[in-house]
Protein backbone atom coordinates (compact mmCIF):
# COMPACT_ATOMS: atom_id res chain seq x y z
CA UNK A 1 0.00 0.00 0.00
CA UNK A 2 1.06 3.38 -0.60
CA UNK A 3 0.82 6.40 1.91
CA UNK A 4 -2.75 7.39 1.15
CA UNK A 5 -4.09 3.48 0.43
CA UNK A 6 -2.18 2.52 3.90
CA UNK A 7 -4.22 5.55 5.89
CA UNK A 8 -7.41 4.44 3.93
CA UNK A 9 -6.70 0.90 5.85
CA UNK A 10 -6.34 2.46 9.43
CA UNK A 11 -9.33 4.68 8.80
CA UNK A 12 -11.84 2.19 7.54
CA UNK A 13 -10.18 -1.19 9.71
CA UNK A 14 -9.85 -0.11 12.84
CA UNK A 15 -12.46 1.83 15.67
CA UNK A 16 -11.79 4.95 15.69
CA UNK A 17 -12.69 7.03 18.81
CA UNK A 18 -12.68 10.61 16.85
CA UNK A 19 -15.06 8.58 14.58
CA UNK A 20 -17.49 6.75 16.29
CA UNK A 21 -17.04 7.26 19.67
CA UNK A 22 -17.19 5.35 22.87
CA UNK A 23 -17.16 1.84 21.06
CA UNK A 24 -13.97 2.46 20.26
CA UNK A 25 -12.36 2.56 23.18
CA UNK A 26 -10.74 -0.48 24.24
CA UNK A 27 -11.12 -0.54 28.11
CA UNK A 28 -7.73 -2.69 28.77
CA UNK A 29 -4.02 -2.11 27.84
CA UNK A 30 -4.06 -5.63 26.10
CA UNK A 31 -3.69 -4.71 22.57
CA UNK A 32 -1.04 -2.37 23.04
CA UNK A 33 0.80 -4.60 25.42
CA UNK A 34 0.32 -7.37 22.84
CA UNK A 35 2.07 -4.72 19.98
CA UNK A 36 4.55 -3.19 21.59
CA UNK A 37 5.66 -7.51 22.73
CA UNK A 38 6.17 -7.73 19.33
CA UNK A 39 8.09 -4.42 18.76
CA UNK A 40 10.32 -5.43 21.35
CA UNK A 41 9.35 -3.20 23.74
CA UNK A 42 9.93 0.36 22.27
CA UNK A 43 8.95 2.34 24.80
CA UNK A 44 11.43 0.71 27.21
CA UNK A 45 14.13 2.34 24.73
CA UNK A 46 13.41 6.26 25.16
CA UNK A 47 13.00 8.50 28.72
CA UNK A 48 9.65 10.10 28.43
CA UNK A 49 7.19 12.63 30.42
CA UNK A 50 3.71 11.42 30.37
CA UNK A 51 0.80 14.18 30.13
CA UNK A 52 -3.00 13.93 30.95
CA UNK A 53 -5.79 16.18 32.69
CA UNK A 54 -8.88 16.87 31.30
CA UNK A 55 -7.75 20.39 29.58
CA UNK A 56 -4.71 21.98 28.81
CA UNK A 57 -2.83 19.09 28.37
CA UNK A 58 -2.37 19.35 24.64
CA UNK A 59 -0.31 22.82 24.93
CA UNK A 60 1.36 21.51 28.08
CA UNK A 61 2.69 18.58 25.96
CA UNK A 62 4.21 20.75 23.19
CA UNK A 63 5.29 23.98 25.50
CA UNK A 64 7.61 21.51 27.32
CA UNK A 65 7.89 19.74 24.15
CA UNK A 66 9.66 22.91 22.83
CA UNK A 67 11.81 23.83 25.85
CA UNK A 68 13.31 20.33 25.73
CA UNK A 69 13.90 20.84 22.19
CA UNK A 70 15.57 24.16 22.53
CA UNK A 71 17.45 22.84 25.42
CA UNK A 72 19.38 21.01 23.26
CA UNK A 73 17.57 17.58 23.85
CA UNK A 74 16.43 15.41 20.70
CA UNK A 75 12.37 15.24 21.46
CA UNK A 76 9.77 13.61 20.79
CA UNK A 77 5.97 14.38 20.81
CA UNK A 78 2.82 12.24 20.68
CA UNK A 79 -0.18 13.85 20.86
CA UNK A 80 -4.12 13.58 19.28
CA UNK A 81 -6.55 14.14 17.78
CA UNK A 82 -4.38 15.50 14.52
CA UNK A 83 -6.01 18.20 13.05
CA UNK A 84 -5.06 18.51 9.51
CA UNK A 85 -2.49 15.77 9.02
CA UNK A 86 -2.38 12.05 10.73
CA UNK A 87 1.67 13.03 11.48
CA UNK A 88 0.72 15.36 13.33
CA UNK A 89 0.86 13.09 16.54
CA UNK A 90 4.04 11.65 15.74
CA UNK A 91 7.00 14.66 15.55
CA UNK A 92 10.61 14.74 16.81
CA UNK A 93 11.98 18.04 17.03
CA UNK A 94 9.06 19.36 15.59
CA UNK A 95 9.21 17.44 12.03
CA UNK A 96 6.65 14.81 11.73
CA UNK A 97 6.76 11.18 11.04
CA UNK A 98 7.80 10.58 7.56
CA UNK A 99 5.41 8.75 5.22
CA UNK A 100 7.72 6.17 4.44
CA UNK A 101 7.56 5.03 8.14
CA UNK A 102 3.88 4.59 8.89
CA UNK A 103 3.52 2.91 5.29
CA UNK A 104 6.35 0.48 5.85
CA UNK A 105 5.00 0.28 10.06
CA UNK A 106 1.56 -0.51 8.89
CA UNK A 107 2.65 -3.31 6.61
CA UNK A 108 5.38 -4.57 8.89
CA UNK A 109 2.62 -4.98 11.91
CA UNK A 110 -0.69 -6.05 9.36
CA UNK A 111 -0.86 -9.28 10.53
CA UNK A 112 -0.45 -8.67 14.24
CA UNK A 113 -3.50 -5.43 13.22
CA UNK A 114 -5.09 -8.78 11.67
CA UNK A 115 -4.99 -11.14 14.27
CA UNK A 116 -6.08 -9.24 17.53
CA UNK A 117 -8.00 -5.90 15.55
CA UNK A 118 -6.61 -2.90 18.19
CA UNK A 119 -8.14 0.22 17.92
CA UNK A 120 -6.59 2.84 15.70
CA UNK A 121 -5.38 4.80 18.79
CA UNK A 122 -3.68 1.37 19.89
CA UNK A 123 -2.07 1.09 16.70
CA UNK A 124 -1.05 4.77 16.15
CA UNK A 125 0.72 4.50 20.11
CA UNK A 126 2.79 1.36 19.29
CA UNK A 127 3.92 3.46 16.13
CA UNK A 128 4.87 6.58 17.89
CA UNK A 129 7.13 4.20 20.49
CA UNK A 130 8.45 2.56 17.38
CA UNK A 131 9.59 5.50 15.45
CA UNK A 132 11.27 7.28 18.91
CA UNK A 133 12.87 4.19 19.49
CA UNK A 134 14.17 4.16 16.05
CA UNK A 135 15.00 8.02 15.75
CA UNK A 136 16.73 7.43 19.42
CA UNK A 137 15.40 10.33 21.39
CA UNK A 138 16.67 11.71 24.10
CA UNK A 139 13.12 12.07 25.74
CA UNK A 140 9.69 12.24 24.34
CA UNK A 141 6.06 13.77 25.76
CA UNK A 142 3.81 11.50 25.49
CA UNK A 143 0.30 13.21 26.06
CA UNK A 144 -2.87 10.75 27.22
CA UNK A 145 -5.17 10.47 24.66
CA UNK A 146 -8.68 9.48 27.35
CA UNK A 147 -8.46 9.18 30.35
CA UNK A 148 -5.28 7.74 32.10
CA UNK A 149 -5.78 4.39 33.84
CA UNK A 150 -6.79 2.48 30.75
CA UNK A 151 -5.40 5.06 28.13
CA UNK A 152 -3.11 2.97 25.55
CA UNK A 153 0.16 5.05 26.42
CA UNK A 154 0.24 4.42 29.87
CA UNK A 155 2.51 1.12 29.64
CA UNK A 156 5.18 3.57 29.86
CA UNK A 157 7.09 4.55 32.80
CA UNK A 158 8.12 7.81 32.53
CA UNK A 159 10.78 10.52 34.10
CA UNK A 160 7.74 12.62 35.67
CA UNK A 161 3.84 12.63 35.37
CA UNK A 162 2.07 15.59 34.80
CA UNK A 163 -1.84 15.72 35.37
CA UNK A 164 -3.03 19.56 34.17
CA UNK A 165 -6.33 19.52 35.90
CA UNK A 166 -9.75 17.66 36.69
CA UNK A 167 -12.93 18.98 34.50
CA UNK A 168 -15.99 16.47 33.50
CA UNK A 169 -15.61 14.98 30.13
CA UNK A 170 -16.03 11.96 28.53
CA UNK A 171 -18.33 11.10 31.91
CA UNK A 172 -19.79 8.08 29.69
CA UNK A 173 -16.57 6.75 30.19
CA UNK A 174 -14.67 7.61 32.84
CA UNK A 175 -17.82 8.88 35.71
CA UNK A 176 -19.89 11.08 36.20
CA UNK A 177 -17.73 12.32 38.86
CA UNK A 178 -14.59 14.60 40.08
CA UNK A 179 -13.75 11.84 42.26
CA UNK A 180 -14.47 9.14 39.51
CA UNK A 181 -12.78 11.17 36.57
CA UNK A 182 -9.54 12.17 39.16
CA UNK A 183 -9.32 8.39 39.75
CA UNK A 184 -9.09 7.35 36.09
CA UNK A 185 -6.56 10.07 35.69
CA UNK A 186 -4.28 9.20 39.13
CA UNK A 187 -3.51 5.97 36.74
CA UNK A 188 -0.87 7.53 35.39
CA UNK A 189 0.94 7.82 38.64
CA UNK A 190 3.93 5.48 39.04
CA UNK A 191 6.08 3.89 41.52
CA UNK A 192 8.52 6.47 42.22
CA UNK A 193 7.78 8.84 40.05
CA UNK A 194 7.46 12.61 40.52
CA UNK A 195 3.95 13.25 39.42
CA UNK A 196 3.02 17.53 38.80
CA UNK A 197 -0.82 18.78 39.48
CA UNK A 198 -1.45 21.99 37.73
CA UNK A 199 -4.31 23.01 39.73
CA UNK A 200 -5.40 22.24 43.23
CA UNK A 201 -9.17 21.48 43.50
CA UNK A 202 -10.83 20.19 46.87
CA UNK A 203 -12.73 17.88 45.15
CA UNK A 204 -10.25 15.59 43.56
CA UNK A 205 -6.83 16.48 45.46
CA UNK A 206 -7.05 13.47 48.29
CA UNK A 207 -7.49 11.30 45.54
CA UNK A 208 -4.03 12.19 44.10
CA UNK A 209 -2.47 12.61 47.24
CA UNK A 210 -3.41 9.11 48.76
CA UNK A 211 -2.20 7.44 45.20
CA UNK A 212 1.08 9.16 44.99
CA UNK A 213 1.01 7.95 48.89
CA UNK A 214 0.52 4.46 47.70
CA UNK A 215 3.47 4.64 44.57
CA UNK A 216 5.91 6.59 46.94
CA UNK A 217 5.73 9.16 44.51
CA UNK A 218 6.60 13.01 45.32
CA UNK A 219 3.37 14.91 44.45
CA UNK A 220 3.38 18.47 43.82
CA UNK A 221 0.93 21.27 43.27
CA UNK A 222 1.98 23.38 40.96
CA UNK A 223 -0.56 26.32 41.47
CA UNK A 224 0.50 25.77 45.77
CA UNK A 225 4.22 26.88 44.91
CA UNK A 226 4.27 29.05 42.12
CA UNK A 227 2.48 32.01 41.11
CA UNK A 228 1.42 34.60 38.69
CA UNK A 229 3.07 37.80 39.19
CA UNK A 230 2.46 39.65 36.00
CA UNK A 231 0.35 38.60 33.26
CA UNK A 232 -0.18 41.46 29.76
CA UNK A 233 -2.21 40.42 27.15
CA UNK A 234 -0.08 41.51 24.23
CA UNK A 235 -0.96 41.57 20.41
CA UNK A 236 1.31 38.15 19.87
CA UNK A 237 1.94 37.10 23.05
CA UNK A 238 0.93 36.80 26.46
CA UNK A 239 3.95 38.46 29.06
CA UNK A 240 4.25 36.85 32.45
CA UNK A 241 6.59 36.85 35.41
CA UNK A 242 6.41 34.31 38.11
CA UNK A 243 7.35 33.74 41.45
CA UNK A 244 8.03 30.74 43.68
CA UNK A 245 6.99 31.08 46.96
CA UNK A 246 6.68 34.24 46.51
CA UNK A 247 10.51 34.33 45.07
CA UNK A 248 10.23 36.02 41.53
CA UNK A 249 12.13 33.18 38.96
CA UNK A 250 10.71 34.11 35.82
CA UNK A 251 10.35 37.79 34.33
CA UNK A 252 9.28 39.32 31.05
CA UNK A 253 7.96 35.74 29.85
CA UNK A 254 6.36 36.29 26.33
CA UNK A 255 4.02 33.17 25.57
CA UNK A 256 3.10 32.78 21.56
CA UNK A 257 0.27 30.70 22.88
CA UNK A 258 -1.82 33.78 24.17
CA UNK A 259 -5.36 32.04 25.14
CA UNK A 260 -5.34 33.21 28.67
CA UNK A 261 -6.19 29.58 29.44
CA UNK A 262 -2.41 29.34 28.98
CA UNK A 263 -2.29 31.20 32.46
CA UNK A 264 -3.05 28.21 34.28
CA UNK A 265 -0.27 25.49 31.58
CA UNK A 266 2.19 27.67 32.42
CA UNK A 267 2.50 27.18 35.89
CA UNK A 268 2.58 23.68 35.10
CA UNK A 269 5.04 23.50 32.68
CA UNK A 270 7.53 25.45 34.69
CA UNK A 271 7.00 23.21 37.64
CA UNK A 272 7.85 20.36 35.67
CA UNK A 273 10.97 21.85 34.44
CA UNK A 274 12.09 22.46 38.29
CA UNK A 275 11.47 18.77 38.47
CA UNK A 276 13.45 17.57 35.38
CA UNK A 277 16.28 19.83 36.79
CA UNK A 278 16.47 18.39 39.76
CA UNK A 279 16.78 15.05 38.39
CA UNK A 280 19.90 16.35 36.37
CA UNK A 281 18.38 18.40 32.83
CA UNK A 282 19.95 20.70 31.47
CA UNK A 283 17.59 23.46 30.94
CA UNK A 284 19.10 27.18 31.15
CA UNK A 285 16.24 30.05 31.14
CA UNK A 286 17.38 30.90 27.63
CA UNK A 287 15.88 27.77 26.49
CA UNK A 288 12.58 28.65 28.37
CA UNK A 289 12.14 32.19 27.15
CA UNK A 290 13.17 31.20 23.21
CA UNK A 291 11.31 28.29 23.40
CA UNK A 292 7.72 29.66 24.77
CA UNK A 293 8.15 32.59 22.56
CA UNK A 294 8.04 30.60 19.39
CA UNK A 295 5.80 26.87 20.56
CA UNK A 296 4.05 27.24 17.32
CA UNK A 297 6.90 27.58 14.97
CA UNK A 298 9.36 25.05 17.00
CA UNK A 299 6.35 22.31 17.44
CA UNK A 300 3.50 22.78 15.03
CA UNK A 301 0.77 23.32 17.73
CA UNK A 302 -2.41 24.82 16.03
CA UNK A 303 -6.27 25.52 17.60
CA UNK A 304 -5.14 27.10 20.93
CA UNK A 305 -7.09 30.97 20.30
CA UNK A 306 -5.31 30.51 16.79
CA UNK A 307 -5.76 34.20 14.56
CA UNK A 308 -6.84 33.00 10.81
CA UNK A 309 -7.98 36.17 9.73
CA UNK A 310 -8.11 39.98 10.23
CA UNK A 311 -10.95 42.31 8.80
CA UNK A 312 -12.81 40.78 10.28
CA UNK A 313 -10.85 39.14 13.29
CA UNK A 314 -11.54 35.32 13.09
CA UNK A 315 -10.37 32.78 15.77
CA UNK A 316 -10.89 29.18 16.29
CA UNK A 317 -9.88 26.93 19.23
CA UNK A 318 -10.26 23.48 19.94
CA UNK A 319 -11.95 24.18 24.27
CA UNK A 320 -15.08 21.62 23.57
CA UNK A 321 -16.15 20.95 27.43
CA UNK A 322 -17.48 23.26 30.21
CA UNK A 323 -14.19 24.14 31.55
CA UNK A 324 -12.97 24.53 27.47
CA UNK A 325 -15.50 26.84 26.72
CA UNK A 326 -15.68 28.77 29.72
CA UNK A 327 -11.90 30.03 29.26
CA UNK A 328 -13.32 30.20 25.65
CA UNK A 329 -15.40 33.09 26.47
CA UNK A 330 -13.24 34.83 28.75
CA UNK A 331 -10.79 35.23 25.58
CA UNK A 332 -13.87 36.52 24.04
CA UNK A 333 -14.60 38.85 26.81
CA UNK A 334 -11.02 39.94 26.49
CA UNK A 335 -11.04 40.72 22.76
CA UNK A 336 -12.81 44.46 21.13
CA UNK A 337 -15.31 43.68 18.20
CA UNK A 338 -17.79 45.45 17.39
CA UNK A 339 -20.63 42.27 16.56
CA UNK A 340 -20.20 38.67 17.31
CA UNK A 341 -20.58 36.14 15.10
CA UNK A 342 -20.27 32.57 16.34
CA UNK A 343 -19.64 29.43 13.71
CA UNK A 344 -20.53 26.16 16.03
CA UNK A 345 -20.83 22.48 15.91
CA UNK A 346 -20.12 19.93 18.28
CA UNK A 347 -20.44 16.03 18.87
CA UNK A 348 -22.92 13.85 20.40
CA UNK A 349 -21.64 12.28 23.53
CA UNK A 350 -20.32 15.96 24.89
CA UNK A 351 -22.45 17.82 27.61
CA UNK A 352 -24.53 20.07 24.77
CA UNK A 353 -26.62 21.95 27.26
CA UNK A 354 -23.74 22.58 29.63
CA UNK A 355 -21.59 24.09 26.91
CA UNK A 356 -24.80 26.34 25.27
CA UNK A 357 -25.79 27.69 28.43
CA UNK A 358 -22.24 29.36 29.00
CA UNK A 359 -22.29 31.23 25.60
CA UNK A 360 -23.37 34.86 25.18
CA UNK A 361 -26.91 35.61 23.31
CA UNK A 362 -25.81 38.60 22.03
CA UNK A 363 -24.12 36.76 19.16
CA UNK A 364 -25.42 35.72 15.45
CA UNK A 365 -25.08 31.67 15.54
CA UNK A 366 -24.11 29.62 11.97
CA UNK A 367 -24.54 26.05 13.50
CA UNK A 368 -22.69 23.36 11.43
CA UNK A 369 -21.85 20.02 11.99
CA UNK A 370 -18.25 18.09 11.55
CA UNK A 371 -17.68 15.60 8.94
CA UNK A 372 -18.43 12.87 11.35
CA UNK A 373 -20.08 9.99 12.73
CA UNK A 374 -20.52 11.70 16.16
CA UNK A 375 -21.04 14.61 14.88
CA UNK A 376 -24.36 15.86 16.47
CA UNK A 377 -26.80 17.22 13.49
CA UNK A 378 -26.34 21.27 12.89
CA UNK A 379 -30.33 20.97 13.06
CA UNK A 380 -30.47 19.14 16.46
CA UNK A 381 -28.11 22.05 18.06
CA UNK A 382 -29.44 25.09 16.88
CA UNK A 383 -32.66 23.25 18.54
CA UNK A 384 -31.44 22.54 21.88
CA UNK A 385 -29.62 26.82 21.52
CA UNK A 386 -32.79 27.86 21.31
CA UNK A 387 -33.62 26.68 24.65
CA UNK A 388 -30.83 29.02 25.72
CA UNK A 389 -32.34 31.61 23.86
CA UNK A 390 -29.27 31.54 21.05
CA UNK A 391 -30.28 31.95 17.25
CA UNK A 392 -28.99 32.18 14.00
CA UNK A 393 -28.86 29.80 10.64
CA UNK A 394 -28.38 26.39 10.11
CA UNK A 395 -25.74 24.69 7.64
CA UNK A 396 -25.03 21.41 6.55
CA UNK A 397 -21.24 21.64 6.64
CA UNK A 398 -18.75 24.08 8.63
CA UNK A 399 -17.25 25.35 5.37
CA UNK A 400 -20.71 26.87 4.36
CA UNK A 401 -21.34 28.47 7.84
CA UNK A 402 -18.07 30.31 8.07
CA UNK A 403 -18.32 31.71 4.15
CA UNK A 404 -22.12 32.79 5.48
CA UNK A 405 -20.49 34.10 8.69
CA UNK A 406 -17.51 36.60 6.62
CA UNK A 407 -20.45 37.34 4.05
CA UNK A 408 -22.23 39.05 6.98
CA UNK A 409 -19.18 40.55 9.34
CA UNK A 410 -18.31 43.56 9.27
CA UNK A 411 -14.50 44.26 9.37
CA UNK A 412 -14.35 45.33 12.88
CA UNK A 413 -16.48 42.29 14.25
CA UNK A 414 -15.52 39.21 15.38
CA UNK A 415 -16.09 35.40 14.17
CA UNK A 416 -15.22 33.19 16.62
CA UNK A 417 -15.35 28.84 15.17
CA UNK A 418 -15.10 26.39 17.47
CA UNK A 419 -17.67 24.14 19.74
CA UNK A 420 -15.56 21.14 18.83
CA UNK A 421 -11.84 20.10 17.63
CA UNK A 422 -13.52 18.60 14.51
CA UNK A 423 -14.75 21.49 13.27
CA UNK A 424 -11.32 23.60 13.61
CA UNK A 425 -9.83 20.84 12.19
CA UNK A 426 -12.06 21.49 8.65
CA UNK A 427 -11.66 25.17 8.64
CA UNK A 428 -7.65 24.48 9.26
Amino acid sequence: MNYTQTLDYLYSKLPMFTRVGVSAFKKDLHNTIAMCEKLGNPQNQFKSLHVGGTNGKGSTSHMLAAVLQKAGYKTGLYTSPHLKDFRERIRINGEMVSEDFVTSFVDQQQEIIEEISPSFFEVTVAMAFSHFAKEKVDIAIIEVGLGGRLDSTNIITPELSVITNISLDHTNILGNTYAEIATEKAGIIKPGVPVVIGERDRKTDQIFIDKAAQTHSEITFADQELSLTKSVKETEFLNVSIADNKKPIIEELKLDLNGTYQLKNILTVIKSIQILRSRGYKIDDEAIYSALKDVKQLTGLQGRWQTLGTSPLIICDTGHNIAGITEVIQNINNTPFQNLHIVIGMVKDKDISGVLKLLPKRASYYFCQPQLERALSAAELADEALKYDLRGEIFSTVAQALTQAQTNANNDDLIFIGGSTFVVAEVL
